[in-house]
């Protein structure tokens, strides 16, 4: 099967200047963004949490507002985002700050979501476009964006949207298997207590998927 000009290995594919991809770099890129958006982080344990309470059904809003919003900040990044927000003094810490108080209070929504009585819980998932701002401050969003194209991205807009939809083709199974896993989870949930002590547990591993965000500020 003859490959698209521009992931070709042998014929390298130009806009101006820049080569756009080659089949080993897409590979690898392929890999990186299966990697960093199936491993634990705020996103993953947000879904996993939504999964148990609500189920998948009540979650795809969310999901899918995770998808859009990362790969549209991805594309923004590549765009000549990123460096603008790495030349704005103080820009990280202010990220970070923000990020913390509000996985804290969304930390405290999960923890609370357990129903004082009956199996069910109460209040929503996320929306669609909740979801989606959230990615603008997720620490690890940022970092995986930044991540992605300084290492993937050779300039232009096509670079930046080739690194944008492989995230967002890989990003929406990845994510929605910890929605699976957190519904599956929600078969042992069958009493008050046990939801709320799995929410809380939920909301500590939200708390601390940020540290490795935090840790170099303190």
């Amino acid at each position: 099967m003859l490959l698209p000009r521009a992931f070709r290995k042998d014929i390298p594919c130009k806009i101006g200047e820049s080569q756009i991809m080659s089949l080993e770099i897409l590979l690898a890129l392929a890999g990186f963004a299966f990697v960093s958006t199936i491993t634990p982080g705020p996103n993953n344990m947000m879904v996993m949490a939504s999964g148990a309470n609500f189920g998948l059904a009540r979650t795809m809003p969310h999901l899918l507002g995770i998808t859009f919003g990362f790969t549209f900040m991805i594309l923004l990044v590549g765009l000549g985002l990123g460096q603008v927000f790495g030349r704005v003094p103080g820009a990280r810490v202010v990220l970070i700050v923000l990020s913390v108080g509000y996985l804290l209070v969304l930390a405290w929504k999960i923890a609370h979501a357990a129903a004082p009585e009956g199996g069910d819980a109460g209040g929503t998932p996320l929306t669609f476009l909740q979801a989606a701002a959230f990615q603008w401050v997720n620490p690890k969003a940022w970092t995986m964006a930044l991540t992605a194209i300084t290492l993937y991205a050779s300039g232009g807009v096509l670079s930046a949207a080739i690194v944008a939809g492989t995230f967002g083709a890989l990003s929406l199974p990845c994510i929605a298997s910890w929605t699976v896993l957190g519904r599956e989870i929600r078969r042992f949930l069958t009493s008050p207590a046990r939801l709320r002590a799995f929410n809380w547990t939920m909301a500590v591993l939200l708390v601390a998927s940020l540290w490795p965000s935090v840790a170099p500020l303190l």
